[in-house]
């Protein structure tokens, strides 16, 4: 039972289920939005008071294509949401937080004289002295 407790309390499952129930209230709203706003502007659009009425029959099987349209909507609008709300924000701050390396060193400085020489080099151009 205490590891049972101990799994419950952790921050994954408890931001998990957050995220779930977030996303869950986001796609009511979604819907609504297209299903109260969208779909009647449409439907003005093309002179039909109601756009999931929309429908063809072939052999007495009748097609809810109007339908299909509304989930198409709501899909596209709540991929688009994600992907300004949530995918561009986070990419933005993954990138400022990572830093490129530090470039390897070219050049060293001579232990005799203290100037600056190619990292290759057996002796300083300066004083001469052997490096070792």
């Amino acid at each position: 039972m205490k590891g049972f407790k101990q799994f419950l309390l952790r921050g994954n499952v408890v931001d998990l289920a957050v995220g779930v129930v977030i996303g869950a209230a986001f796609g009511g709203v979604v819907t609504a939005l297209v299903k109260d706003l969208l779909t009647p502007f449409i439907a003005a659009l093309v002179k039909r008071p109601d756009f999931s009425a929309f429908t063809f029959t072939v052999n007495g099987s009748k097609f809810l294509y109007g339908e299909f349209i509304n989930a198409l909507l709501s899909f596209l609008i709540v991929a688009a949401a994600i992907y300004y709300l949530v995918v561009l924000p986070v990419n933005a701050l993954v990138s400022r937080a990572h830093q490129e390396p530090p470039a390897d060193p070219t050049t060293k400085k001579c232990p005799e004289c203290l100037s600056e020489i190619p990292i290759q080099a057996r002796r300083c151009a300066h004083c001469c002295a052997p490096l070792a």
